[in-house]
């Protein structure tokens, strides 16, 4: 009886989730007949389960509308799966770590004490590296707003923030008037939420961050729009006026880079800041662990680089040049490189 209900709930955790299932499938996935199957489907139509039957050669089982499942209806992969993903967000979504913590603390106190005990089997230890860039902590608040505008093609209307978080005042130097966006996607790069939006005043496609706007939303509905080039990765990585702030690093510095903008902005590490110059020219913001550190990520487009600063960068690039001569001078001299017996 045990596993005939355990196996009934994971055929119900199964049909919940949307999809239309054939019985080979649902056979396969449940490890039983697919007598078995259509066993397990009428004990829970007799539940009042509405489980319908799909015809055809496509067809199979799909659980009906108008019914809402139990909640927290988890089976020991799905439990773990979760235990997972709240656990390691905080490493991909920075900002989320204590609704994470919490989310995970209130699912643990409400299932089952198996289902528990597979969550409490998978305790993860996060080690930060040197490559992650902790972004502002993000207002759940914005964040909901966005994704609502976004499904429900709303217009927002927003305000700019400056990196610290506040919001200028009329008669600031950085004040900027209320923009209207049209929200079309919700993008997760890089550890930042961004939003890509039509800007209803210069007629624009742009990209924002959405812990730098200030956001209130309206009712007023748009129509879709083709994203130009209708690649989404490619637009939000090659946008360099994105919103994106410097990281806090030991040693920071900047150089202005004989590429354009779109080009470096798509290879450039998360948290820095590109500049557009000219169609030809852009200038790279971003630190690292030592000016070392910050010269050979310089080193890595691959381009003439000028107007180094500050002079401790410019000294760290003569002496990454003066060793990457030396290894050229080493490789020369040596007989298995040079043909001498």
């Amino acid at each position: 009886m045990a596993d005939t209900a355990h196996r009934a709930l994971r055929l119900l955790s199964l049909l919940g989730s949307g999809r239309r299932w054939s019985l080979r499938e649902l056979a396969a996935r449940l490890g039983v007949s697919e007598r078995t199957v259509r066993r397990d489907v009428e004990t829970l139509r007799r539940l009042d389960y509405p489980i319908n039957t799909v015809h055809g050669p496509d067809g199979g089982y799909r659980l009906g509308g108008g019914h809402t499942l139990p909640p927290l209806l988890f089976d020991n992969d799905q439990a773990l799966a979760v235990a997972v993903a709240l656990q390691t967000a905080p490493s991909t979504m920075f900002g989320l770590g204590d609704d994470a913590a919490r989310a995970l603390a209130t699912i643990h106190q409400v299932l089952p004490p198996s289902l528990r005990a597979s969550m409490e089997s998978l305790r993860l230890t996060r080690l930060r590296n040197y490559w992650e860039f902790p972004a502002p902590p993000l207002d759940p608040a914005a964040l909901t707003a966005v994704g609502a505008a976004v499904r429900h093609r709303h217009v927002l209307t927003t305000e700019i923030l400056r990196p610290d978080g506040t919001r200028p005042a009329p008669g600031d130097h950085d004040f900027r008037p209320a923009r209207r966006l049209e929200p079309h996607h919700l993008v997760v790069w890089a550890g930042r939420w961004y939003v890509v939006a039509y800007a209803l005043a210069d007629g624009e496609w742009r990209v924002h961050r959405v812990d730098g706007l200030h956001v209130r939303p309206t009712t007023q509905p748009f129509t879709d729009r083709a994203l130009p080039g209708d690649d989404l990765a490619h637009f939000v990585m090659s946008t360099h006026d994105r919103g994106d702030t410097l990281a806090a690093w030991p040693y920071s510095g900047s150089a202005r880079l004989a590429l354009p903008a779109h080009i470096v902005a798509r290879w450039a590490p998360s948290g820095s800041v590109v500049e557009h110059l000219d169609a030809e020219h852009c200038r790279l913001t971003l630190g690292a662990w030592s000016w070392a550190g910050i010269a050979g990520i310089l080193a890595t487009f691959d381009t003439e680089l000028a107007d180094l600063e500050p002079s401790q960068l410019v000294h760290a690039c003569h002496q990454l040049a003066r060793r990457l001569a030396d290894t050229d001078r080493l490789h020369t001299n040596d007989p298995r490189v040079s043909g001498m017996p």
